[in-house]
């Protein structure tokens, strides 16, 4: 590990003055501080926010929810208006990591976390996100965990977050404070497709800090749910996993809300699976035509053929689960 410095802030005007002059902010730090251990981020300053007054979930004016950034992944997960508004979401933080590291791990922070590529995390290896230019080695190396959605020729990694995918389909925000003010971002723009600057993974501006994840009001009744398959049962990323909120009312598919993780460089929001279903009956039929549509545009690698399929399977047995006729 290199040496760095290390500033604990109270104040959000400390914070972002720290983080103006290049401080690397850190709160659970169940991701960076395993980064700066590998020596694949090596900050010379941290700025610990831990003590800043961004805890807290409540509900907005408008009827959604509002995220405090430095709520643990746990709290969020068992606070009742999640569990109750959105279960998508307390089913995705549930899924997630060890219990230990959900009570330390914020919503500010998985929503930020890098890639679990093992090319990314090994540092004899070529890789375009964690050096610009020297490569990616995961192109043409073992790349069964990798992107089939969104890849590009300097980089295929999958976003690893699960709770991302479910801000994904719900349509999330994210609340931001910098030194010019605050300002919000569609969480669809917040979380960069890797092109050819794969080292450039979110929106944020020089010193910004996540302040909060809102999720907007939707129609009731709303149900959703999230279903993750993985290699074994505990504490593994996903293959591949899919996050859906439906309201159906008087028979018919009115909204439709959903999301893909573990397939592609970023959460993968589905218009065409979401499309398909709106304004039609709830059936089996529909669910399986609905699915066929969710890997549209896939380019898989060599060893990772079977996402694609694998990705339809999971879309239909979630939309069959949430919508009522599994």
């Amino acid at each position: 590990m290199h040496p760095f410095s290390y500033t604990r802030v109270s104040g959000t005007r400390e914070a972002l003055d720290a983080g103006r002059r290049g401080g690397r902010y850190i709160a659970g730090g169940t991701t960076l501080v395993d980064l700066m251990r590998e020596t694949v981020e090596r900050p010379e300053s941290l700025v610990d926010i831990s003590g800043l007054p961004l805890r807290g979930v409540s509900v907005t004016e408008r009827g959604g929810l509002r995220i405090g950034a430095l709520v643990s992944m746990s709290e969020a997960a068992a606070h009742p208006k999640v569990r109750t508004l959105y279960p998508v979401v307390s089913q995705a933080l549930e899924l997630s990591a060890s219990a230990q590291l959900r009570n330390m791990a914020t919503i500010g922070g998985n929503i930020m976390q890098r890639t679990r590529c093992t090319y990314f995390r090994d540092v004899t290896a070529a890789c375009n996100k964690r050096e610009p230019g020297s490569g990616c080695a995961a192109l043409e190396g073992f790349n069964r965990t990798h992107a089939i959605l969104g890849a590009s020729d300097a980089c295929v990694a999958t976003h690893p977050s699960d709770v991302a995918v479910a801000f994904a389909a719900l349509e999330a925000t994210v609340r931001l404070l910098g030194p010019d003010g605050e300002r919000t971002l569609p969480f669809a723009d917040f979380l960069l497709r890797p092109g050819k600057s794969p080292d450039r993974e979110q929106a944020l501006k020089r010193g910004e800090l996540i302040t909060a994840v809102e999720i907007p009001a939707l129609p009731r009744p709303l149900k959703s749910g999230y279903l993750k398959v993985r290699d074994r049962q505990s504490y593994e990323f996903a293959l591949t996993s899919a996050a859906v909120a439906l309201h159906v009312r008087g028979g018919v598919v009115r909204e439709a809300k959903v999301a893909a993780g573990g397939v592609g460089t970023v959460p993968w929001k589905l218009p065409a699976v979401e499309q398909h279903l709106i304004g039609e009956r709830p059936s089996e039929s529909l669910w399986a035509e609905a699915a066929a549509k969710a890997a549209d545009g896939a380019r898989p690698l060599r060893h990772n053929r079977f996402k694609a399929e694998l990705l339809q399977r999971t879309v239909e047995r979630q939309l069959r689960i949430v919508g009522g006729t599994k």
